[in-house]
C-alpha cells in the first residue's frame, strides 16, 4: 500500500474539506471568546520558523486586536516546521508552559501526518484559554479573517 503524500504548496497543502474543518474549528473557538485565532501557511520558512512567525504576527494585522489577545499558528509546509505567537493580553494570563502544550499537541499529530487533528485541537485549547480569561462580549466583533492565509 502506497502512502499518498501531500504537497508542499500552500495553497493545496489542504484539501477544501481540510480548510473547512480548520476554519469551522476557529470559527467555533471564537464564538466563545473576543480573541482572534488565524492559521498562516508558506512553504518554506524565510528566517528561523519563530523569527518568521513574529514577522508574519505583525503583517498579518495579529497585534491589533482591541484586547491584545491575537493568536497565530504559523507552519511552514516544505520544513513540516510550525510556531504560535500569542499576542501580549494572552500571553501574560496563560500559565507559562501553556504554549508548550499546544505544541506538543500539534507534534504528536504532525508526526502522524495528521495536521488538520493537530490544527483543530490546537486552536481548540487555544479558544478555551481565551475564553477563560476574555470571554466574548455582546458587543464584540471579529477583527481578523478566520480564513486559512497563505504566504508563498
Amino acid at each position: 500500500m502506497t502512502k499518498l503524500m501531500r504537497t508542499t504548496k500552500p495553497s493545496k497543502f489542504f484539501t477544501i474539506e481540510e480548510k473547512q474543518k480548520i476554519v469551522a474549528a476557529i470559527k467555533e473557538a471564537e464564538l466563545q471568546t473576543s480573541g482572534e485565532i488565524r492559521i498562516h501557511l508558506e512553504k518554506k520558512s524565510s528566517a528561523p520558523v519563530l523569527e518568521r512567525a513574529k514577522e508574519l504576527f505583525y503583517q498579518l494585522g495579529m497585534d491589533k486586536t482591541g484586547q491584545k489577545n491575537g493568536v497565530l499558528v504559523y507552519l511552514s509546509t516544505e520544513e513540516k516546521l510550525f510556531a504560535i505567537i500569542g499576542d501580549a493580553g494572552i500571553s501574560k494570563v496563560v500559565p507559562a508552559d501553556f504554549w508548550d502544550e499546544v505544541r506538543n499537541i500539534m507534534q504528536e499529530h504532525f508526526k502522524e501526518d495528521k495536521f488538520v487533528e493537530g490544527l483543530e485541537e490546537a486552536v481548540k485549547m487555544v479558544g478555551e484559554k481565551l475564553k477563560a480569561y476574555f470571554p466574548y462580549q455582546a458587543d464584540d466583533k471579529n477583527e481578523r479573517p478566520d480564513e486559512i492565509s497563505v504566504g508563498r
